[in-house]
């Protein structure tokens, strides 16, 4: 029979940055969650590919491109979603950039590039559509915070002040809007091997810390990522708000493993 307040169906979702990698495994997810899902981002031919996927799940979408760096962009997703689907019931933020760096090395431009889209991008997607959603009384956002929102990772200082301002940034939208019923949480993945890291990973001494960190010994399936998000994003979450929901095989509990 399952459990009614997981179900997704006659949910909308829109997944910014949802077009590759964490981001598309979530929007997918979503879908086969019972949701209708947008998923977005800035090159043309990858949302229509997102938006394909989604199709032929058999759940409703629409390609529209969106650019998290212009405040007009996201403000035209989110009324082009409302024309067509009427609502947004789920906001997910998975738009993010890095650069590895030594601090000291740090260009101020590529910092300030960095926290626009990691930091301020979520903050416009969260006004933008939250403003919806505190209006209509109901509504479920999920950011992307990272391990760097609570340990320190090497050579990474812009990534990881932008991840641990969007763990703060999930907390202070929460308090604000839980009483108009938009719960505001964060997923804060693990160690994923993607397409995009698997160079920095596999046969790598940074590689071989991680898995030593991890005591699950192994890095994460991003499909892992799907059942909490999918959680979040439902009306079993009700009373979950200000949540960074850790999904890392352990990496932060972790003090030795031998």
């Amino acid at each position: 029979m399952g459990y009614p307040a997981l179900d997704l169906n006659s949910k909308t979702a829109v997944v910014v940055g949802g077009t590759s990698g964490i981001g598309l495994t979530l929007a997918k997810g979503l879908a086969r969650a019972g949701a209708d899902v947008i998923p977005t981002g800035r090159r043309k031919k990858l949302v229509q590919d997102a938006v394909c996927e989604i199709a032929k799940m058999g759940r409703k979408s629409v390609a529209i491109e969106c650019d998290v760096s212009d405040r007009s962009s996201v403000e035209g997703l989110c009324k082009r979603v409302h024309d067509e689907f009427g609502k947004v019931d789920i906001l997910v933020n998975c738009a993010g950039i890095t650069q590895r760096t030594p601090t000291l090395d740090q260009d101020e431009a590529e910092w300030n590039r960095i926290l626009d889209t990691n930091l301020t991008g979520t903050l416009r997607s969260c006004q933008i559509f939250g403003k919806k959603m505190v209006e209509r009384q109901y509504g479920r956002i999920i950011n992307i915070a990272s391990l760097t929102s609570q340990v320190a990772f090497y050579e990474v200082a812009a990534y990881a002040a932008s991840k641990a301002a969007v763990a703060s940034l999930t907390k202070s939208l929460a308090v604000e809007w839980a009483r108009h019923g938009v719960c505001v949480n964060a997923l804060v993945p693990g160690v994923f091997r993607t397409a995009l890291n698997a160079e920095i990973l596999d046969g790598t001494g940074r590689g071989r810390e991680c898995l030593m960190r991890t005591p699950t010994g192994r890095f994460g399936d991003v499909e892992e990522l799907v059942g909490a998000a999918a959680f979040l994003a439902s009306d079993a979450a009700s009373f979950v708000t200000g949540h960074l929901l850790v999904v890392d095989g352990g990496f932060l509990a972790s003090g030795t493993n031998q």
